[in-house]
């Protein structure tokens, strides 16, 4: 918790321990985290530098802490100021380029990133820089990042930043598949499937997007591309493919329905698993379930519906608000 103010694990667990006991002898301390005298003391030292601990006076080799509400309010301060003088630079520098480049050549409209590590490095900054809107078309077969890598989401949804995601069917079936997408989904992102996205893409505020530039087998490139009438074309190759994408819906089994004589939320993951694609097999092994009871709850919905085939009961799906292209309010 208190990595922020530049304190490590060793040292936040000695300062912690200090605050507890008041005072300690170097001895004393070490016994109680567990760690050698010497790296016991190294951590106290750095505790000194950043005014969280001082030696007793009255007592060669005791150590005392100082209290929590000045010692950290004074170094969160100081944070802050840092951070203010660093947004300040940030701003100036922004200007100096506005400046600079009121109109950009058109190299700068584009930039080439080469090697997993750095597209990997530069998927992330794309998320983290967002403020509204993040929009991706996500292949079966990620080259550089994967769902459950991308921490940067995570942190991006949680600052209120919305998600527009298509995914390729392949990836239903791919291992983490389900469980990925069934995290996006709790933190209320909207997915979507389709049978092939034609690019992996992912839009940043329709202000910066990134695209890759090989293929499967080559190394790992990606083409990155501000705001211009490429952008706006990539933008519009999004719009288009999530007009034609299915809805996803997952992992609402505790929640309870309106209507005891509607379907439940099992019922309405399996219609979403069958009307993305997969087959009653698929859908079974995915939501680990038999595949008689799919069956028997896919019969159940078709008597609900009074209708006679899937492709009907897919078209009451819609009728109904079961599932929608259209988020419902």
């Amino acid at each position: 918790m208190l990595g922020a103010i530049g304190l490590d694990e060793i040292q936040e667990s000695a300062y912690r321990a200090l605050v507890m006991v008041g005072a300690a002898e170097v001895s004393d301390l070490a016994h109680r985290l567990g760690l050698p005298e010497p790296d016991t003391e190294r951590a106290l030292r750095r505790l000194e530098q950043h005014g969280l601990a001082a030696q007793a006076s009255a007592r060669t080799g005791r150590w005392v802490a100082a209290p929590p509400g000045v010692a950290l309010g004074a170094l969160l301060t100081q944070q802050r100021h840092e951070l203010e003088q660093a947004e300040l630079a940030a701003a100036l520098l922004a200007e100096e380029y506005r400046a600079e480049a009121a109109e950009p050549a058109v190299h700068d409209l584009v930039e080439v990133v080469t090697g997993a590590s750095a597209v990997s490095h530069r998927f992330h900054q794309l998320q983290l820089g967002a403020t509204s809107e993040v929009c991706a078309l996500v292949t079966g077969k990620p080259i550089a990042v994967s769902g459950m890598e991308n921490e940067a989401e995570e942190q991006a949804a949680t600052r209120g930043v919305s998600y527009r995601v298509v995914v390729e069917r392949e990836l239903l079936s791919l291992p983490f598949g389900i469980l990925e997408l069934s995290a996006a989904l709790s933190r209320d992102e909207q997915c979507r499937v389709i049978d092939r996205v034609p690019t992996k893409l992912v839009v940043a505020d329709r202000a910066l997007a990134m695209v890759p530039l090989t293929g499967r087998g080559a190394e790992p490139a990606a083409l990155v591309v501000h705001a211009s009438g490429l952008l706006e074309s990539l933008m519009g190759l999004f719009e288009a493919v999530w007009r034609e994408a299915m809805p996803l819906r997952l992992g609402e089994s505790g929640r309870p329905q309106e209507e005891d004589t509607g379907p439940d939320p099992t019922d309405l993951e399996i219609l979403s698993l069958l009307l993305a694609g997969l087959t009653d097999a698929s859908v079974a092994k995915q939501l680990e379930l038999g595949l008689r009871t799919v069956q028997r709850r896919v019969k159940g919905l078709m008597e609900l519906t009074g209708v006679s085939t899937r492709m009907q009961l897919g078209w009451h799906a819609y009728e109904r608000g079961w599932v929608s292209r259209t988020p419902r309010l």
